[in-house]
């Protein structure tokens, strides 16, 4: 019998081309969008906002009226709110912290008396680089995404008796649509003047020599496959070395940050 999967965030970025692999190697795929009858896509797509609750709590009903079990959970819907820290809003910071994190969680939480009586299933979570360490102009990203991180950690270990696996997965920079439907902070305090144009140009450098996404869709694919995965899959070039210098070498892990902004 296949595997049914479900994957948060399905009409664009990573979580279109993984659950366009998954439908392609033979997997019962279901993709959510906030609105599904915009995307044309060869698996099934359900309308799910999950910065609203009275679409979450409708959801796990509507789910399983066409599916009979769940199998595995992709948690990919959320959205990048760029911004220096001191110019962004509470409120710009809330909708961000209400959709990547508490949207999540509570997508999360919905579906987790069902995983809990079938006794198996997988959640895996796309995070992000920026979960375990942090740049400029991120601090409520960053903080949406570290957020996951210790709440999946706890959550991994109260699941273990219900044999429901947990995981992360969190990439560098790819070149997904993550930029281009990315929100900035409408603040402006002009002391940041010079250091926001050097950002700007340090961020578009960026995502200019992003790699192609096919090593985080490998990744998915295989915690998919693996019947006891591991918890933190970092992916990208250089991952391993700028987590390594964060923890036993921050200072120039933060000197190299610095050095590369001042370019511009």
């Amino acid at each position: 019998m296949k595997q049914t999967i479900l994957i948060t965030g399905a009409s664009s970025g990573f979580g279109l081309l993984v659950a366009t692999k998954l439908h392609q190697s033979g997997y019962n795929v279901i993709g959510t969008s906030r609105n599904p009858q915009k995307t044309k896509v060869p698996f099934t797509m359900l309308a799910l906002d999950i910065a609203d609750d009275n679409s979450i709590n409708a959801f796990g009903k509507e789910l399983f009226k066409h599916i009979a079990q769940l199998d595995v959970l992709i948690n990919n819907a959320g959205f990048y709110l760029s911004g220096l820290a001191e110019e962004t809003s509470i409120e710009e910071g809330k909708r961000q912290l209400e959709t990547n994190f508490w949207g999540t969680i509570k997508l999360t939480n919905e579906l987790l008396p069902y995983l809990r009586k079938q006794k198996f299933g997988k959640i895996i979570t796309i995070g992000s680089i920026m979960g375990l360490l942090n740049f400029p102009s991120g601090a409520y990203y960053g903080a949406s995404k570290h957020a996951l991180e210790g709440y999946f950690k706890a959550l991994r270990f109260e699941l273990h008796e219900f044999n429901i696996k947990v995981a992360m997965v969190e990439p560098m920079a790819f070149q997904t649509n993550v930029i281009n439907n990315s929100v900035a902070a409408q603040g402006r305090i002009s002391d940041y003047n010079a250091y926001r144009g050097k950002l700007e140009k340090f961020a578009k450098d960026l995502v200019e020599k992003a790699a192609e996404p096919t090593p985080v869709i490998n990744t998915i694919i295989k915690l998919v496959e693996d019947k006891n995965p591991t918890f933190n899959h970092p992916v990208g070039k250089g991952a391993s070395l700028f987590l390594a210098i964060q923890h036993f070498a921050y200072k120039t892990f933060e000197n190299s940050i610095i050095k590369n902004i001042n370019k511009f």
